[in-house]
């Protein structure tokens, strides 16, 4: 229960913050965020499970609610403040503006950081090692086979000159130029080369920032870098779950980035190669470790890794022959994830040599490490062998996930198993993939059920008038202790946008609707305002500006420009007084913020339904089905509602806009689940043809 001197800290930080920002106005859903997440987290609602999922549309002001909701509740109760975000562009108003201006005026006393993983920084010893054009370093990675070209070469001495002259700290987000991809693989730290045990790399940027870790209140991520540490097992990298209050912000994300997270591909011919280079490496690191048990892990890593290859032959001989049938795409999912029984049994003999092979380059990795610390060997002998190792057991650890999970049967988890054929110029691969259908139990076991308490918030989490498919997805489901808040918005909506369905002469489902939006869509675009269109599919978009471009509109285009140049150009359009007109896809309108008269004019061509196409959609469809449900009912439209909303809220981003909505998709008003998805939308001022 929330004690009445935290009730009045709470209180004071709100007054302290409101006479402190211009305009300040008190909103009733605000005030009521903070008053639920406080009183989630302080145990009112339930004893030990102190989660709620929030919904809170643009202007409710949902980082300030959450800032004073949770933030005097984990300084009282000396508990770690997680904020988890799915974008770069919120982490940085969090830390450049939120954080620094609630840390000002609040009246309350925290220190916050942002913690980045371990990939974002650089390993010095790499960096040195490249500068001296070490053959072995470059030799490391694919990407690095070929020589770097000047501009790369100028970069790598400008890195390792800014570092060593102290105006750089080593991570790649503070340089100002961007980083080629080539040089970055290069001179990136990573988990095995780069260890704090090893004297030589303990003032390694990415270990001195993670000693800033146990000094912070408030620690800035992204659910990427959630994951990483619920993998090792929580409390790893960031602090321990039941000392953890977590704020995941766009949590509408976490579902669709933890399947990523746990899923594993490896191609067959592309592994027989890299595991003859490993057979020729442990050689070269055994003549380096002193260790003598080290001398008998080489012959068990020669032994197994020969084993895992020649079944690796067997696999590529087999799908050679067989009959698999593969769509256009080149690819052939197996029903229901259940893989033939052939295969089955050699992936079983694969899972079983990797993992043998990765238990013994692992301990030959430890006994150099150890031979290092020990005085035995030489830093800069070990470290370009350290950082080859670690590349091999990165590729080991992801290759028995693959290949341990196509040797397990179809129980339990459903899981997408799937085959893509890979063409090139005189040979020919194949990727096996694999990946869970259902992540909700991964976060209910490792993170729900362990954290001291969790906040998610977005704008769009609930579809068709509940909670229901984002609790499923998420894991939620049936959790006692999960309260779910809508907040009210502060918006107008009846008398700040009116939204119009009008007549349409073809139906969206037919082919020639493409056609017919090249010739409707001039009577709703407005040539002196700030227009935004949106389309289902870059194939209709890029038909649709085709024919328009025959007429002379100017119109900027996703895909032609960046995304950073598309805005500039368009608001600059703006600012001289002239009108513009962007198109996109749903991908466009994600974050997209056009405040004020950079948005006055919305076109939703057609309902963003997704085509099931993929493997994992096609698979998630498939065990819908296999229960009894109706996949389009229970997965495609809420999320098409999902998105809906999301793309209607492109148009108001402030109390003072305004403007106009014009959806060319019937259904709304002639299928039931359109009227449903009309419903989910706020209530605009309706104009209904």
């Amino acid at each position: 229960m929330l004690s009445d001197s935290l009730k009045k800290t709470i209180r004071q930080a709100h007054t302290n913050i409101a006479e402190q920002l211009e305009g300040y106005r008190p909103r009733a859903g605000q005030n009521y965020l903070v008053a639920e997440i406080a009183k989630t987290l302080g145990g009112d609602y339930h004893k030990s499970q102190r989660v709620c999922v929030i919904e809170a549309g643009t202007g409710t002001g949902k980082s300030l609610a959450y800032c004073l909701g949770a933030l005097p509740m984990a300084l009282a109760k000396k508990k770690k403040l997680i904020i988890s975000t799915a974008t770069v562009a919120l982490q940085e108003q969090l830390l450049n503006k939120e954080l620094p201006f609630f840390r000002e005026h609040s009246g309350l006393d925290f220190k916050f950081d942002l913690v980045k993983g371990r990939q974002r920084y650089i390993c010095v010893q790499k960096l040195l090692a490249a500068v001296s054009g070490e053959e072995t370093q470059m030799s490391l990675m694919p990407t690095t086979s070929a020589p770097l070209s000047a501009m790369e070469q100028r970069c790598l001495q400008e890195l390792a000159k800014a570092y060593q002259d102290k105006r750089w700290q080593g991570d790649r987000d503070s340089w100002a130029d961007t980083i080629p991809d080539k040089v970055w693989n290069l001179i990136a730290c990573d988990k095995h080369a780069c260890q704090r045990q090893l004297k030589s790399h303990n003032l390694c940027p990415f270990h001195l920032a993670r000693q800033k870790i146990a000094q912070m209140d408030v620690l800035v991520i992204n659910h990427a870098l959630l994951l990483a540490d619920l993998e090792l097992g929580g409390g790893t990298i960031l602090s321990d779950p039941e000392d953890t209050f977590y704020v995941i912000d766009e949590a509408h994300h976490l579902p669709h980035i933890t399947r990523d997270f746990s899923s594993a591909a490896a191609t067959i011919k592309g592994t027989i190669d890299w595991l003859d280079k490993l057979l020729k490496f442990s050689g070269k690191m055994a003549n380096v470790v002193v260790s003598q048990k080290a001398i008998g892990q080489n012959f068990k890593l020669n032994d197994t890794a020969n084993d895992a290859n020649k079944v690796l032959r067997q696999v590529r001989d087999m799908l050679d022959q067989s009959d698999y049938s593969y769509n256009d795409d080149d690819t052939h999912r197996f029903l229901h994830g259940e893989v033939p029984e052939q295969l089955k049994a050699r992936a079983k003999d694969i899972a079983d040599a990797t993992q043998d092979a990765l238990r013994a380059l692992s301990k030959m990795h430890d006994a150099l490490t150890l031979d290092v610390n020990d005085g035995d060997v030489q830093g800069f002998i070990a470290d370009p062998i350290l950082a080859e190792s670690g590349q091999y057991i990165n590729r080991l650890e992801q290759l028995n996930k693959l290949w341990f999970s196509y040797a397990t049967k179809g129980e339990g988890t459903p899981h997408a198993r799937w085959i893509k054929r890979l063409d090139y110029k005189h040979h020919h691969d194949y990727l096996l993939c694999d990946c869970p259908i259902e992540v909700g139990f991964y976060l209910k076991d490792h993170l729900w059920r362990e954290c001291a308490g969790a906040v998610l918030c977005s704008a769009t989490l609930s579809a068709m008038g509940n909670f229901d498919h984002f609790a499923r997805e998420s894991g939620l489901s049936n959790e006692p202790g999960v309260k779910y808040i809508k907040a009210d918005s502060p918006f107008d909506y009846a008398k700040q946008a009116q939204l119009h369905i009008p007549q349409t002469k073809t139906d969206p489902t037919d082919k020639a609707f493409s056609d017919y939006l090249a010739e409707a869509l001039p009577d709703y675009m407005d040539k002196k305002k700030a227009n935004l269109v949106l389309f289902a599919s870059y194939w209709q978009m890029d038909h649709v500006v085709a024919k328009l471009r025959k007429q002379d509109w100017q119109i900027l285009v996703q895909g032609e420009l960046s995304r950073e140049e598309l805005l500039k150009r368009h608001q600059a359009a703006i600012d001289l007084g002239a009108g513009s007109i962007l198109f996109g896809t749903q991908s466009l309108s994600e974050g997209l913020d056009l405040p004020g008269k950079y948005l006055e004019n919305l076109v939703i061509t057609k309902i963003p339904f997704a085509v099931p196409t993929s493997p994992v959609e096609e698979a998630q469809a498939e065990f819908i089905q296999s229960k009894g449900g109706n996949p389009f009912l229970s997965i495609t439209v809420p999320d098409a509602a999902k998105k809906l909303v999301q793309s209607c809220g492109r148009l108001l981003r402030k109390e003072t806009d305004s403007g106009r909505i014009t959806i060319l998709d019937r259904r709304l008003v002639t299928k039931r689940y359109g009227k449903a998805m009309l419903d989910t939308l706020p209530p605009f001022a309706k104009q209904i043809d």
